[in-house]
């Protein structure tokens, strides 16, 4: 074997090694864009946007402070 045909062999060996490595992070990349196409869809069903947030925090505060106001009235007599 001379040695054109050891630089082949092992040129052979890194293209091949190299190439596998390219598939997988091409399937890889795939998977990703398929992950994050699923993500942006699911991801309004799951988180409560900020202003219902708001106005639910709003609408909890007001009952609490009615709440407290008829503690204090009780308190008081």
């Amino acid at each position: 074997m001379n040695n054109q045909d050891l630089i082949n062999a092992l040129l052979a060996g890194g293209f091949t090694v190299l190439g596998w490595f390219a598939r997988e992070l091409w399937s890889a990349v795939k998977e990703l864009k398929a992950d994050l196409a699923k993500l942006r869809e699911d991801l309004p069903k799951d988180y409560v946007a900020r202003s219902d947030y708001r106005e639910d925090i709003r609408d909890i505060k007001s009952m609490l402070g009615k709440i407290f106001e008829k503690l204090d009235s009780k308190v008081d007599k």
